[in-house]
């Protein structure tokens, strides 16, 4: 769980209700953050089935990455583009003598919110209001009392064929989705951010100019990025 704040308190408290209900199962939460007393750690504590690591998430995660497994990642919401950062410095390490890049992420894109980042980092989403708190997303949208009738995963998708077919040598897209599990707690895989460097890696290993457009995304919303990997 990427942080102990507020976001994170929550989160672990909503799983452990899900799991004493019998909603869910899993093994330990593992509860993320730099400050050894964070508010989950006060609020919540130590249990059987959860602890705490004080550390900085890029550290963390380039430990916790390196090794296979079943874990998920439940991210919180005004996170910086962790995953994205993780492959970025795998790919960099991968190849020392060959310049690795973020470039911006170009190309119409149907959303009505769609801003840059100062890292370059493309924040788009399908929702102009302000979304409930808490949201998991349903098929009928809580905001507009409607049908969700868009679905992010496939924007980005739609995006890549489009540059692509422009030329750009774009591989991709890697996501990594967040979805609803239980009790208002979203996660994804961490074989899926696996996936992605394993992507990265692929799209590299020609020698040749390369880009993957790799995105955290939910139904409605997204951080994209764009790497650069050039000719070796």
């Amino acid at each position: 769980m990427v942080g102990g704040g507020c976001y994170g308190t929550f989160y672990a408290s909503q799983l452990a209700t899900a799991k004493a209900r019998g909603k869910t199962q899993y093994r330990t939460v593992v509860v993320v953050d730099r400050e050894r007393d964070c508010r989950a750690r006060r609020e919540l504590g130590e249990a059987p089935d959860r602890t705490f690591v004080e550390s900085d998430w890029a550290a963390f995660f380039d430990r916790f990455l390196s090794h296979s497994g079943d874990d998920q990642i439940v991210p919180s919401p005004h996170m910086p583009h962790l995953m994205f950062e993780w492959v970025l410095r795998r790919a960099r390490a991968r190849w020392p003598s060959r310049a690795v890049s973020v470039a911006p992420v170009r190309g119409d894109f149907p959303t009505p919110y769609d801003r840059p980042g100062s890292d370059q980092t493309r924040y788009v989403s399908f929702a102009d209001w302000i979304c409930p708190t808490h949201c998991i997303e349903p098929a009928l949208c809580p905001a507009i009392g409607a049908p969700r009738t868009w679905e992010m995963g496939d924007a980005v998708r739609d995006l890549a064929e489009r540059l692509r077919a422009s030329g750009r040598p774009v591989c991709g897209p890697a996501l990594f989705v967040c979805k609803h599990q239980v009790f208002g707690v979203g996660m994804f895989a961490a074989d899926a951010v696996r996936a992605g460097d394993r992507l990265v890696e692929a799209a590299g290993a020609s020698g040749a100019e390369a880009e993957v457009l790799v995105g955290t995304i939910s139904s409605c919303h997204g951080a994209l990025n764009l790497l650069r990997i050039a000719d070796g």
